[in-house]
């Protein structure tokens, strides 16, 4: 799929999962190889991870991973098959393998990188009701057009100079926030769910065992005591509902997909009494194994019934019958076609009665016409209206090269242009309508909301399975805001990446302006003495308020851009510094910007560091979660 590290990012757990099976630093390398998963790591994990082939982490990079996230990729996550024959022993002796290998390096690391939070989480004095006002920001794009305009964020460009940092929060790939009132609600993938007071930081209550990267959707509904109801997808395909205020469970629905490679990773949304959640997986990493039949896993939009969870209808993005392709020499079958995922949250057209989403690439070699595509759905029924596919045979599994012994490489392979941002309705001067949607490819196209047919395409950045647009656009009335991802480090001369913010007119896709990711200093923690490789993509959503776009970058850098002229009004580098976080960890330090982008609300920006979910860049293992208000107050 699309991110700019790694398909792996997308999923939440997934970046996890692949973090299981890599990461040793040199000044424990000795210490490590005296532990019995020396044998183990070499005999089942070296071949992919030292080197790193593909876009799999290395060693090195992913030394801070805490022990817990590797065993429960080795177990449940993206490295499970292959991991298969190991034991409950086997996995441990990994684990502990991996991690000791930082070994006296350790006081250079806050304990944070090394275990995750371990603090108890500052409680709130008082949990005053939930109360919504103007400015909530109550779902991951806002509105059901998923634009992700604040139209009403309580601060403007004359605050911007006296934006500072109010409270900071540690927590493994901690997501985009959502706020109601002074709530505050985000997803954890180290278990955690948490309500917080969105000024102090403080936690009114936490979830302790779900783990998720979806962004928490907030609404009032009468099924909870409250009155308010907070609904999210866990990454192992339950769908949850609480009580906001309270966090008492309402109700959680069985497994909506029964794949083994199937992850929830975009955000549910609700339309009217429905809750339409979109279903990925992490196939493309599974084929990489020999002993793995690939493949399967064909992408899906489910409904559920907001009250009860109960399912409602599920739609497959693939149509086509599956057949075998070949057969491999242990006698394992390949078979198609597979793939669509839908890695982002829908957008809702309720004028229409239609929900909009985008698809991943095909898995195989069997041609289908589901990958790739923006696609419309009756919300009524989950039949198919439309759909408009952009790529053609886009056909690719990790781990495939020279080298590769899986016997699952698709045949070509595709250049991995999948979409994982969610899809935007524009209404134009005159009242007409466009649908805008930006691929990894680096192009952004317009169609026609009734019927797909294309009105407009854009060629805005180069493209790549690592760059073009990742994980979100936005937009306000005048123009569509595009981030992209076209990922390159500084000590590298590539003069056609176009890594920076872009605007475009939604009517032509002409293009407004572009700001190219400026070349700025950073420094990524897990690098400790050594130069960070500094990498300008912009691969997360903006978040935008009147005259203004936010957007961050993997560089840790988090900007405001004039939204008329594209001019950088504020900066601020979220790794310049360390942070002492309200929930007791010292010196936790920054990383990159990527996934899910910002939140803006009641004059109070919220955004994400340390690598929520991509290559492997500017990760720390742990994110920190920064709270900014004017004047820090």
């Amino acid at each position: 799929m699309r991110s700019v590290g790694s398909r792996f990012a997308r999923f939440g757990l997934s970046s996890l999962a692949l973090a299981g099976l890599a990461a040793v630093t040199l000044a424990g390398q000795a210490h490590a190889q005296a532990s019995p998963g020396a044998s183990i790591f070499k005999t089942r994990c070296k071949s992919c991870h030292e080197p790193a082939i593909e876009r799999a982490p290395t060693r090195d990079a992913l030394a801070q991973r805490p022990a817990a996230d590797i065993e429960r990729a080795l177990t449940g996550g993206v490295m499970a098959p292959m991991a298969q024959g190991m034991s409950a022993g086997d996995i441990h002796a990994v684990a502990l393998f991996l991690t000791a290998a930082r070994g006296g390096d350790d006081s250079e690391m806050p304990q944070v990188a090394v275990q995750g939070p371990s603090a108890p989480d500052p409680k709130c004095a008082t949990n005053p009701p939930i109360s919504a006002a103007p400015g909530d920001w109550a779902s991951m794009g806002i509105d059901d057009r998923s634009s992700r305009f604040q139209k009403k964020p309580g601060l403007t460009a004359a605050d911007l100079p006296r934006l500072k940092l109010k409270w900071s929060f540690s927590m493994t790939g901690g997501g985009q926030p959502t706020v109601v009132g002074d709530w505050l609600f985000v997803t954890n993938r180290s278990g955690k769910f948490y309500a917080m007071d969105a000024k102090t930081g403080c936690v009114h209550w936490s979830v302790d065992d779900l783990v998720s990267r979806t962004t928490p959707l907030v609404i009032k509904s009468p099924i909870s005591p409250s009155g308010w109801l907070t609904v999210v997808g866990q990454s192992d395909r339950l769908v949850r509902a609480f009580d906001a205020q309270t966090g008492k469970e309402i109700w959680r629905t069985p497994r909506i997909e029964t794949h083994t490679a199937s992850v929830l990773t975009g955000a549910p949304v609700v339309a009217g009494d429905k809750l339409l959640v979109p279903i990925s997986s992490i196939e493309e990493a599974f084929a990489m194994s020999k002993a793995y039949a690939c493949c399967s896993f064909r992408g899906s939009i489910a409904a559920l019934d907001l009250k009860t969870g109960k399912l409602l209808w599920k739609t497959s993005m693939i149509d086509e019958p599956t057949r075998v392709v070949r057969e491999k020499d242990s006698g394992l079958k390949v078979s198609g076609p597979a793939g669509a995922a839908i890695w982002a949250a829908p957008s809702i057209d309720l004028k229409r009665g239609l929900v909009y989403v985008v698809t991943g690439d095909s898995y195989t070699d069997v041609t289908t016409g589901g990958d790739d595509a923006i696609v419309a759905l009756e919300i009524a029924t989950g039949k198919v209206r439309w759909r408009r596919q952009v790529t053609q045979n886009d056909n690719f599994v990790m781990g495939c090269g020279p080298q590769s012994a899986s016997g699952n490489c698709p045949t070509p392979m595709g250049p991995d242009y999948d979409f994982g941002a969610t899809p935007i309705l524009m209404t134009l001067k005159g009242g007409k309508q466009v649908l805008v949607a930006g691929q990894k490819s680096g192009i952004v196209y317009g169609v026609n909301p009734d019927d797909g047919a294309l009105v407009w395409k854009t060629q805005v950045g180069v493209g790549s399975a690592l760059g073009g647009v990742e994980w979100g656009i936005g937009a306000d009335e005048a123009a569509v805001y595009v981030p992209i991802s076209d990922l390159v480090p500084l000590f590298m001369r590539a003069r056609a990446a176009k890594s920076g913010l872009y605007a475009l007119n939604p009517a032509t896709g002409a293009i407004l302006w572009g700001t190219p990711s400026p070349a700025a200093p950073c420094h990524y923690g897990a690098d400790k003495a050594k130069p960070s490789a500094c990498m300008r993509a912009q691969s997360a959503a903006p978040a935008i308020i009147p005259g203004l776009v936010f957007e961050g970058a993997l560089d840790g850098w988090f900007r405001a851009y004039d939204a008329k002229t594209g001019k950088i009004v504020w900066a601020y580098s979220t790794t310049a510094q360390t942070y002492d976080t309200l929930n007791g960890i010292k010196g936790q330090p920054g990383g990159g910007i990527d996934g899910m982008g910002p939140t803006i609300a009641h004059g109070m920006v919220f955004v994400t560091s340390g690598n929520n979910g991509a290559a492997g860049v500017g990760s720390n293992g742990v994110n920190v979660l920064l709270a900014f208000s004017v004047d820090g107050k």
